[in-house]
């Protein structure tokens, strides 16, 4: 019997974790083990329309492999096709529910559609199988800042920050809720610490274009946004800050009306 090894990649898909895993079975022809890892290896590398076609290979000849549903689902996710994924990570579910990530996935999907409190129920359920499960933690903390929770948003992106050290997202997004709760010494302490860590991280610097105006800092603001505009010019766009990096209110107005006097 040929056994696939577990194999996890990580895509950041609007600033969220999709999780794809394959806790893949057993298998006795070495022609499923090698579909199913050559749609793994096209997902992996970004080659998202390839991959799609790959899972739907694979799924015609083996419709109840749960891994496999899965990771279609997230292809279909990235593609654009929110309620197909929804509907591959619910199968997926209903043939291994223990499985966790296919909840985390699916939970992602349904914020893609504003269905914060679905959303927040299969983030939850993760939590409760597995309290130190960063990529729930950082997306149920979206979803709390979604709904203007950003006392409990800012908790959760400190849990994720902890149990992940390396996830500079989840620090970036902690100093911006307290930067949206008046925390701002707090807030421009760790912006300032991610910068020295991670001078090209276009998130902090961004965030900490928008702190420095509010300080009528317009000098340092000047020099942050200068590299921000090199790095990831999406930071001048109001409707992305809020609807896909999910920035809160207050630095997002603060961002807007420092790009509206240049």
């Amino acid at each position: 019997m040929i056994t696939l090894k577990k194999v996890k990649v990580c895509f950041l898909l609007i600033f969220v974790f999709v999780n794809i895993v394959c806790i893949a079975p057993c298998y006795s022809l070495s022609s499923r083990e090698d579909l199913f890892k050559n749609a793994l290896d096209l997902s992996s590398v970004g080659k998202f329309n390839l991959a799609l076609q790959e899972w739907n290979r694979y799924l015609d000849s083996y419709p109840d492999d749960a891994a496999a549903l899965s990771n279609r689902g997230n292809v279909r996710l990235i593609s654009g096709d929110v309620e197909g994924s929804i509907d591959d990570q619910n199968k997926s579910i209903s043939l291994n529910p223990n499985e966790i990530d296919p909840y985390i996935n699916r939970g992602i999907a349904e914020e893609a559609l504003g269905l914060w409190p679905q959303a927040k129920k299969d983030y939850m359920f993760v939590i409760s199988k597995d309290s130190k499960n960063f990529s729930a933690l950082y997306n149920l903390a979206n979803v709390e800042g979604s709904s203007s929770q950003w006392e409990k948003a800012r908790d959760l992106f400190l849990k994720a920050s902890l149990y992940n050290p390396g996830f500079a997202m989840a620090r970036s997004s902690m100093a911006l809720a307290d930067y949206q709760l008046g925390n701002i010494d707090k807030s421009e302490k760790e912006l300032k610490k991610l910068i020295r860590r991670y001078p090209t991280f276009a998130d902090a610097r961004a965030a900490l274009t928008a702190l420095n105006w509010s300080k009528n800092e317009s000098g340092k603001a000047e020099s942050n946004w200068i590299a921000v505009t090199e790095l990831d010019p999406r930071y001048s766009d109001e409707e992305w800050l809020i609807k896909v990096r999910r920035w809160p209110p207050k630095p997002t107005k603060d961002l807007m009306k420092f790009i509206d006097l240049k």
